[in-house]
Order: structure tokens, then C-alpha cells, then sequence
């Protein structure tokens, strides 16, 4: 992403530093659900949390010897855990761990965007109000059609980021799912309710059905989404531009607050 143009905690939540802490906490629900059932030892847990640490340059260190980013970084927790590092990512596969923890990724992704949203949202229906009687030309092609206020034009965009908002806290629902179950989602090596407990903790609700990963169709539906926000976003930055155009000059706005 560029720097000018993220938000800083956007930034952080898609940094490699904190993928890395996301599949972290993944292996640690899932061993806390192993423990909770009576699968591994719970001083064993204990230790884990107290001594798991990764570095993202040891990582990949590793990962030019291993040719696997999951075996790298499991090999990393190793050199600080010890002996009970051996409970870490017992019964799984890979996209286990990672496809889940995309998923934590994308749905706290979300909730940023939609407190935005609902700010914005609230900002433009009180616009709207302030200039419901300021009038304006409307256009049609671009061209003078008939009268209309300004305060019409922000209600419509208020109504467009209201949709939105549904759009978005439904994709929200569809990516917050989790998947331990397996190279081919058969449960073969793992108990079913660890990944129920471990969904649980996570804030997630075990999918339906999986193969060795998530259906990539959640993912698209998510992205569809974003984009269909974001050219709600391009079109109203669109209109006010050309507002500002000097032989228009209806809207103004400052470089700088």
C-alpha cells in the first residue's frame, strides 16, 4: 500500500508483521480448544503463550532452506519454545491456519471501513440538511436540466453509502468464518470441536463445508464489495471536483484543514 494514502491502522492491520501475529493467535486458540478438550496439556498451553515469538526476517531465513513459509515460520517458534512447540499446529494443514486467519484479517478490515462509512453517512445527512433550500442546477449528460438543491445531491450520496453499509456488514458476515479440519477438510487428524472452540474464541463461525481451503467465492464476494464502494467513493470525489471546476465553481474545499 502507499504510505500517503493509508490509514495508519489499515497499514498495521495488513502489515507482515501482524499477518504473521494472526496465524500466531490462530495456533494458540487452537491449541487452548486441544487443552480445553483434554488433547494436550494445559501447562503446556501456558508455556506457549508465555514463550511464542516470531521474527520476520528469521522467517525468512528459513523459508530460503524450506521453500514453505507455515514449516519457516513453525520452525521459528520451535527455537523459542522449546519442547512443548510440539502441540503447535497438531492435526493441521496450512491454509488452516492461514485461510482463518485471512479471514480475521478481512473481517476486522471491515469493521474499520464501516465506521467510517456510518461517520460519513452522518456527516452528509447533516449537509443535507443544512443546504436542503440552497438551490443548484441540475444536470442531466452534463448539461443544465432543471432546479434542484444542493441538499438533494447529498441526500442521494447519504442514500448510496447507506447501501453500502448493508453491502459491507453482509460481506463482513460471509469472510468471518474459520476452517480447521485438514488438508482436505475431512477432520482426519482433528477433532471437529477444536475448530469450533477455536472459531469461537476468534469471533468466527466454523464453515459450513471446506476442501484444504475456504471457498475463494467469500473472497470475491468481500473485494466485489470494496470495489463497489469504492466507485461510490470515486464518483462523489467526481462530482465535487467538477463542481470546483472554475466555470462552475458550486463547491468548494480546502487543500489543507
Amino acid at each position: 500500500m502507499i504510505e500517503r494514502y493509508t490509514r495508519p491502522e489499515m497499514g498495521h492491520l495488513w502489515s507482515i508483521q501482524n499477518e504473521w501475529q494472526t496465524i500466531l493467535n490462530v495456533e494458540i486458540a487452537a491449541c487452548e480448544a486441544m487443552a480445553e478438550l483434554g488433547e494436550i496439556p494445559a501447562a503446556a498451553v501456558e508455556n506457549i503463550k508465555a514463550k511464542a515469538q516470531f521474527d520476520v526476517a528469521r522467517i525468512n531465513e528459513i523459508e530460503k532452506t524450506t521453500d514453505h513459509d507455515i514449516i519457516a515460520f513453525l520452525t521459528n517458534l520451535e527455537e523459542n519454545i522449546g519442547e512443548d512447540s510440539k502441540y503447535i499446529h497438531k492435526g493441521l494443514t496450512s491454509s488452516d491456519v492461514k485461510d482463518t486467519a485471512y479471514c480475521v484479517m478481512m473481517r476486522d478490515a471491515a469493521a474499520i471501513i464501516l465506521d467510517d462509512l456510518q461517520e460519513f453517512r452522518t456527516v452528509l445527512r447533516r449537509r443535507a440538511n443544512e443546504f436542503r433550500h440552497t438551490p443548484c442546477i441540475g444536470r442531466t449528460h452534463g448539461i443544465h436540466a432543471e432546479p434542484m438543491t444542493f441538499g438533494l445531491k447529498l441526500l442521494l450520496w447519504s442514500a448510496e453509502i447507506e447501501r453500502d453499509i448493508e453491502r459491507l456488514e453482509h460481506a463482513k458476515k460471509i469472510v468471518s468464518v474459520g476452517k480447521l479440519s485438514g488438508a482436505v477438510g475431512t477432520y482426519s487428524n482433528i477433532n471437529p470441536r477444536i475448530e469450533e472452540l477455536t472459531c469461537k474464541h476468534l469471533g468466527l463461525t466454523p464453515v459450513r463445508l471446506a476442501t484444504q481451503v475456504i471457498q475463494r467465492a467469500r473472497h470475491a464476494e468481500f473485494v466485489t464489495t470494496l470495489a463497489i464502494i469504492a466507485s461510490t467513493l470515486e464518483k462523489i470525489a467526481t462530482e465535487i471536483r467538477n463542481l470546483q471546476r472554475t466555470d462552475i465553481r458550486e463547491a468548494e474545499e480546502f487543500f489543507k484543514a
